[in-house]
């Protein structure tokens, strides 16, 4: 999907969330004027980390042949010569799928389905800080993908995209569109019984694609640890941020009559933790 066009449905999104009159009252501000230059600049970071993948080079078979696994951290050596076309396969058919189901899973709800416009724009910007993450940090990072300590891979050992494998984008933004859509789900339906089954399943679905990763010799194990945490992170805090803040402290004129019959008149101060 283009870039640009992402970027302004993003923007027509938000300020439809931000001005429309909506049926269910939303946990979240959004303001076009704030949150349209943001959206936009994430763009551009992640189109730059396009435009530095760009300009890597591959290895050349001389540079393969130097490769010895003994280079690589002990914590992430026993993958080093992993290769799978089944599992790139299965990784691909839980990472994109993700990305629309997470969405559209949100719009079941009776609660986020009326605050919808606003939702999808956070969504969108949640997507564009996990992949600007993603594609500046392997457009300036060079480390070769595991398979590359094997024999198998074929014309992608000398592609430059074989130095791609910090960190892991399949599982980074697998995990911002699920931890996303679990977020959004409790702070519209605060204390639902459902509430443990779907933040559950927010941390099995990108646990598996990242493990796929790790199978098919695309990522390191601590490649898919960081792309984990940097798409929960983004998955959680776009929404976070977006927060309504509540009255933390109220004072309210208080009376009453005591056990012992007599009047009594104060304040009463409460405080909200």
């Amino acid at each position: 999907m283009k870039k640009p066009l992402l970027l302004a449905l993003g923007m027509s999104l938000v300020a439809s969330g931000s001005t429309q009159a909506q049926k269910s009252p939303s946990p979240y501000h959004t303001r076009f004027a704030v949150d349209a230059p943001v959206s936009v600049g994430l763009g551009a970071l992640s189109i730059t980390g396009l435009l530095l993948v760009q300009q890597k080079d591959g290895l050349t078979d001389a540079q393969l042949a130097t490769l010895n696994k003994n280079d690589i951290p002990k914590f992430d050596r026993f993958s080093a010569g992993y290769y799978s076309d089944k599992a790139q396969t299965a990784g691909d058919l839980i990472v994109y799928p993700s990305l629309v189901l997470a969405p559209a899973l949100l719009a079941l709800d009776s609660e986020v389905r009326g605050r919808y416009g606003q939702v999808l724009g956070l969504y969108l910007q949640t997507m564009l800080a996990a992949d600007a993450s993603f594609t500046m940090s392997v457009g300036s990072i060079t480390r070769y993908r595991p398979f590359l300590y094997g024999t198998q891979g074929g014309g992608d050992r000398n592609s430059k995209i074989a130095t791609n494998s910090f960190f892991a984008g399949h599982t980074a933004h697998t995990a911002a569109s699920a931890f996303f859509a679990a977020k959004v789900y409790h702070d519209f339906n605060p204390g639902t019984t459902l509430e443990p089954l779907v933040w559950t399943a927010a941390a099995l679905v990108p646990a598996a694609e990242g493990y796929t990763r790790l199978k098919a010799g695309k990522h390191f194990l601590s490649d898919n640890l960081v792309g984990y945490v940097v798409g929960a992170t983004a998955g959680i805090m776009v929404p976070q941020l977006h927060k309504k803040k509540g009255r933390t402290l109220s004072i309210v004129p208080l009376q009453g009559i005591n056990m012992n019959g007599y009047s009594y008149t104060g304040l009463s101060l409460t405080k909200r933790l």
